[in-house]
């Protein structure tokens, strides 16, 4: 079966809530798509790249660049980690996925670990 043009452009991204405790509550995000990643990547500032991953990937509530600077700039340490790691999970960036992916790329077996 032949794959239609719409079916090939319309956003599809994988979604999830993510809990803060230390908010007492939930938040939601999506996958990158493979453009914001590829962005994301070119980006040398970890404290940029990290505010773009999450003013592309927030949904509930929608932050911009600025407003998630505010968040890192209020929060602990910790808060933000959990959110970036589920977006990156949804997005197949995490390090496990980039493994199973260069495996894939030589041919060679998962060895599981």
């Amino acid at each position: 079966m032949t794959i239609s043009k719409d079916a090939l452009l319309a956003a599809r991204f994988p979604e999830a809530d993510v809990e803060l405790p230390t908010l007492d509550g939930t938040v939601r995000v999506r996958a990158l798509s493979r453009a914001e990643v590829f962005r994301v990547q070119k980006m040398k500032d970890v404290e940029e790249s990290e505010r773009r991953i999450l003013a592309f990937a927030m949904l509930d509530p929608v932050l911009t660049v600025a407003e998630v600077q505010r968040w890192q700039d209020a929060s602990p340490a910790g808060e933000l980690e959990p959110v970036v790691d589920k977006i990156r999970e949804l997005s197949g960036l995490t390090t496990q996925a980039e493994k199973e992916a260069v495996l894939d790329f030589r041919g060679e077996p998962d060895s599981g670990v």
